[in-house]
């Protein structure tokens, strides 16, 4: 309970710096990369505290400047603080659109270029795809949870088919990505962290020409995905 507490108070202390320094810089020069950066910063450096011990492989595979897809396994409500710092130059996430609601927080996330999106809403979804594709556009990848939702397991869950959707909208590579320890870390239903060791590996991109059908690029994510994960969570 103790890391818990250590890496809320951490993040909440940097959510007002963030608002009282980085803002304000945005909203004078138009650009948003210190705040971007800080935030990253944040968010790794309090799952950093709690005790994860973090190891990526595959950056080598990703060409420098290139706009991606990443698709991700996920089991822990630390998945996106862990991942999403570690995914090179810029990235965006569909979060949940309660989010946007909190008054810093949620400006924040917008000025980060993050989607809103709504899981129980198929309007709402469609939506977000759409937003999805205009920050594509604009050269800044996207990071996605493809099961929508976090396993209890550790096992993969079906996928969502917006993000392949999105993906042939797009027609940017697709990168699967297995996280494997933020099981350990702190799975759904457990509010305590406890040290652990975390792995992020990135597969090989899918290039657009291998997308074959959506449901051919499910599959190839899916067994990329599936191939990196223990065995006793392999399904």
């Amino acid at each position: 309970m103790i890391r818990t507490i250590v890496m809320l108070g951490f993040w909440a202390i940097a959510l007002p710096i963030a608002a009282v320094v980085c803002v304000p810089w945005v909203l004078m020069t138009g650009k948003i990369t210190p705040l971007y950066r800080f935030g990253m910063w944040a968010a790794y450096t309090g799952v950093r505290l709690a005790g994860a011990r973090v190891k990526i492989t595959g950056l080598e595979k990703l060409e420098r400047g290139k706009t991606y897809i990443f698709m991700s396994n996920h089991v822990s409500n630390l998945d996106p603080p862990l991942l999403l710092p570690l995914i090179p130059g810029r990235t965006s996430v569909m979060a949940r659109h309660e989010l946007f609601n909190y008054p810093i927080l949620g400006g924040i996330m917008r000025m980060g270029a993050l989607i809103p999106v709504n899981r129980g809403n198929r309007d709402a979804g469609i939506a977000a795809v759409r937003a999805a594709k205009d920050v594509v556009a604009q050269g800044i990848s996207m990071t996605i949870f493809v099961e929508g939702h976090r396993s209890l397991d550790g096992k993969l869950l079906p996928f969502k088919k917006g993000p392949f959707y999105l993906a042939e909208l797009c027609q940017v590579p697709v990168v699967p990505v297995t996280v494997t320890g933020t099981y350990d870390l702190m799975p759904k239903g457990r509010f305590s962290v406890e040290p652990a060791e975390v792995q992020v590996i990135l597969h090989d991109p899918i290039p657009t020409s291998e997308f074959g059908t959506r449901p051919e690029l499910m599959q190839k994510v899916r067994t990329q995905i599936n191939s990196a994960l223990p065995p006793e969570y392999q399904s």
